[in-house]
């Protein structure tokens, strides 16, 4: 039964119709049922565009192809590469790339091998993804310009990973909302469920990381953290049902470079500028300015 849930977790599928909702809205017979079934995980797909020029450029991963949207802007100060997370996909960071751009930023959205218009169905939640942010992060830094990361959820803990154990070396990162561990999130979508926790999380993440090929133990925000000296700014809801602040604050604590947190009190696990615009807006582009070339 926990290498069937671990299986539906990381595959996506090929039927349409939308992805189970977060447990935390499911009524109690849904939450039955997830039990028994699984959760539905159709594969991602963009629904959006991007209103502004862009090309489409196709990078060879050791995941497999990825599709991205570059986008550039008349002297720019550098390239924004942003990632997105757990069952989503670029067009959902269109928001973003648009704010970036108006600051002076080309922008690079990359979907995730298994999401969106990138190959493949598997999802590994932060571990595998770390090529793919390699890769990105490295075809831009074969271009002119200073190279930031802007990753949310699934997509920061795979950047904190990227540069860990891959050797990526950005100019600074921006991450919102990474989780703790793999077993840290898995034992918390089980207790917004009303489940304990203890053994399915375990054997959730066992089965998880034995259907792919890797050990999902070692999924480690707050130990890759400790490896990381890129400057780093950590956005966390504070209303976040699924990453902790015990989380957050030991994986800002292990940080070791540069560094800065920015909490938006209400806020869950979504989009920051959906509450607080402003302050998401003036956070971001001071980071920006203090870790960018003057024009």
């Amino acid at each position: 039964m926990a290498f069937f849930h671990a299986w539906r977790f990381t595959h996506f599928t090929t039927e349409t119709g939308s992805h189970t909702d977060n447990p935390e809205q499911l009524t109690a017979l849904q939450k039955v049922g997830i039990l028994l079934t699984g959760i539905k995980n159709p594969k991602p797909v963009n629904q959006q565009r991007p209103a502004f020029p862009y090309r489409t450029v196709y990078l060879s991963s050791p995941n497999g192809r990825l599709e991205t949207w570059y986008a550039t802007v008349p002297r720019a100060r550098g390239t924004v590469a942003l990632f997105h997370g757990y069952t989503s996909c670029k067009s959902k960071l269109l928001t973003e790339a648009g704010y970036f751009r108006s600051l002076g930023y080309n922008v690079l959205l990359t979907d995730f091998a298994g999401n969106g218009g990138s190959e493949g169905n598997v999802c590994t939640v932060g571990h595998h993804e770390a090529d793919d942010v390699a890769t990105a992060v490295r075809w831009l830094q074969r271009q002119p310009g200073p190279v930031f990361v802007y990753a949310n959820s699934m997509g920061a803990v795979a950047t904190l990973r990227a540069e860990a154990e891959l050797g990526v070396r950005p100019a600074a990162n921006i991450l919102e909302c990474p989780y703790g561990s793999m077993l840290q999130t898995a034992q918390s979508r089980f207790r917004s469920m009303h489940v304990p926790p203890f053994p399915m999380a375990n054997l959730l993440v066992l089965w998880g990381g034995v259907a792919n090929d890797f050990w999902a133990f070692d999924l480690d925000a707050t130990r890759y953290a400790a490896q990381v000296s890129t400057p780093t700014l950590l956005l966390w809801g504070a209303a976040d049902p699924r990453v902790t602040r015990p989380e957050t604050d030991a994986i800002f604590a292990a940080l070791q470079g540069p560094k800065q947190r920015q909490d938006f009190v209400g806020s869950g696990h979504e989009p920051y500028w959906w509450k607080h615009k402003a302050l998401w807006e003036h956070t971001v582009a001071r980071w920006c300015s203090r870790h960018a070339p003057v024009r």
